[in-house]
């Protein structure tokens, strides 16, 4: 008898703990605004799901379908990873994250897609779009006629980039759909997912995917942030052969959503011994969608209580409002799962500080503007980029130097009247700063100075305000300030 008790007592304690396990895993979880994803990539196995089928906005992970749609195009033989592509207007004028090329800048579909995976570049988005679709529309249609052939039921698009727009609308789902896609469809291209930085010019960009270099294993996928749809991020890593998919959508912070993931890859890799408790939720393509409107985090991410920058590049490793209990806590995650790591599971790592640490030395991969290059013609071409990027920041310290006068030239810009051959050359000098100080604005408004000795109102007063160096240049005159030629200067300012 006295054998028996504790074999008894043992398997007392463990059906109190199998009935604490399915109580917790079985009961309702409560409402939070963020949908969370596991799957294992080859089979497809759904491993947690949490508001999985619920519309969402996809901000920048709509870029992996981009990818996709471009590299299945490559793939088919519609073009090359040479192809040289044209940045449109319509490029240009897009919202930041970009590069800011301008109009008529050629680069490769390689590295438009590089910049666009690891900078978010949206511009570089509707370039690959009007590269391979021929518009904005046309590639859309195909975006969508590709979501149709996945499966991916909740999903359409109305851009290439994710920018904000009612008609872009995704789930955690579909984006495991999509991801489980294209690593099997286009293995060969699966490079493009886990660049840790690209080097343009001087400038370096590290991927927005915190993972990247800090969790083991990470080897994909994309972020995304706008602030209807809050912090969002697919990701993939692979352990033992064993590759997961994992999407967090509707985090508070960019750190926040890496924890998220990280916690999610996690479990999924841990030993669990509880997994014979679990009820089966089947394959990602059979989780039944939600019929709903998605939910517009738009004053929890951006209001006036909080400080949201407009773009992927969120180091806060907690949202300014603090870490609050529940879902949305960068560091909330890590204390639901203390139940289980009693004897029960082995404890997860400490998904908060991994994220906070440095990433892993890694050689950022350049890229450039022209056609492909090697060798001494892309060292050539890296330097010429650089030089580019060089130019603008000289351009705008003058330009802000030259405007701190402006307000005390005003006096100034009147006695220009008098002045016969020595107006011209004063009107000369900030017509070559203005050359190096802007661009097509800059162009125009010498043009108005040089006819500072027939109208002297017209050309001081246009030049007050928008072109510095044209006021600076009249200080020299300030002693023949007159008072009658000001009501002139208005009716050339129009």
């Amino acid at each position: 008898m006295h054998a028996i008790r504790p074999l008894l007592r043992k398997s007392l304690f463990n059906l109190f703990a199998a009935t604490l396990a399915c109580a917790a895993l079985l009961a309702p979880r409560a409402a939070s605004a963020e949908a969370l994803l596991l799957i294992e990539a080859d089979s497809g196995k759904v491993l947690q799901a949490e508001n999985a089928t619920i519309p969402w906005y996809p901000a920048s992970v709509t870029k992996i379908m981009t990818a996709y749609v471009t590299l299945k195009a490559v793939k088919d033989g519609k073009l090359t990873l040479d192809t040289l592509l044209t940045v449109s207007p319509t490029a240009a004028s897009q919202s930041p994250s970009k590069m800011g090329f301008r109009p008529g800048t050629q680069l490769t579909v390689d590295n438009a897609l590089k910049m666009m995976m690891v900078k978010s570049a949206n511009d570089m988005a509707v370039v690959l779009a009007e590269g391979v679709g021929g518009s904005i529309d046309g590639f859309s249609a195909m975006m969508n006629d590709t979501a149709q052939r996945l499966g991916m039921t909740q999903t359409s698009y109305v851009n290439p980039n994710g920018l904000p727009a009612d008609g872009q609308i995704t789930s955690a789902r579909d984006l495991g759909i999509l991801a489980r896609s294209f690593l099997r469809d286009l293995p060969e291209y699966e490079y493009f997912v886990h660049i840790p930085a690209i080097r343009f010019g001087k400038r370096i960009t590290p991927n927005f995917n915190k993972l990247i270099g800090r969790y083991p294993g990470a080897d994909g996928f994309k972020t995304g942030f706008i602030c209807a749809s809050g912090y969002n991020l697919v990701a993939s890593a692979t352990r033992n052969g064993r590759r997961l998919i994992a999407v967090v959508l509707g985090a508070n912070s960019g750190t926040a959503r890496a924890v998220k993931a990280a916690q999610l890859l996690e479990r999924g890799f841990s030993q669990d011994n509880l997994t014979w408790l679990r009820p089966s939720l089947g394959t990602v393509d059979k989780l039944v969608p939600v019929d709903a409107s998605p939910p517009n985090l738009r004053e929890e991410m951006c209001g006036g209580h909080r400080k949201r920058p407009a773009s992927d590049d969120d180091d806060a490793l907690i949202a300014t409002n603090g870490g609050t209990a529940g879902s949305t806590s960068a560091t909330g995650g890590e204390a639901q799962v203390t139940f289980f790591t009693a004897s029960l599971q082995p404890p997860l790592m400490k998904a908060s500080e991994l994220m906070a640490s440095a990433p892993a030395a890694a050689e950022p991969v350049l890229v450039y503007t022209g056609p492909t290059r090697s060798g001494t013609a892309l060292i050539a071409a890296v330097a010429a980029d650089a030089d580019q990027q060089a130019t603008p920041k000289p351009r705008g310290k003058k330009s802000r130097v030259a405007k701190k006068p402006d307000a005390t030239a005003k006096p100034a810009d009147k006695p220009k009247e008098p002045k016969t051959a020595a107006a011209k050359p004063d009107a000369a000098k900030p017509e070559a700063k203005k050359n190096t100080n802007s661009d097509s604005k800059a162009a125009a408004k010498p043009a108005g100075a040089r006819h500072a000795a027939a109208k002297p109102d017209a050309a001081a007063k246009p030049a007050e305000k928008p072109a510095a160096s044209g006021d600076a240049a009249a200080k020299p005159v300030k002693p023949k300030a007159a008072t009658k030629p000001a009501p002139a200067k208005p009716a050339n300012n129009s």
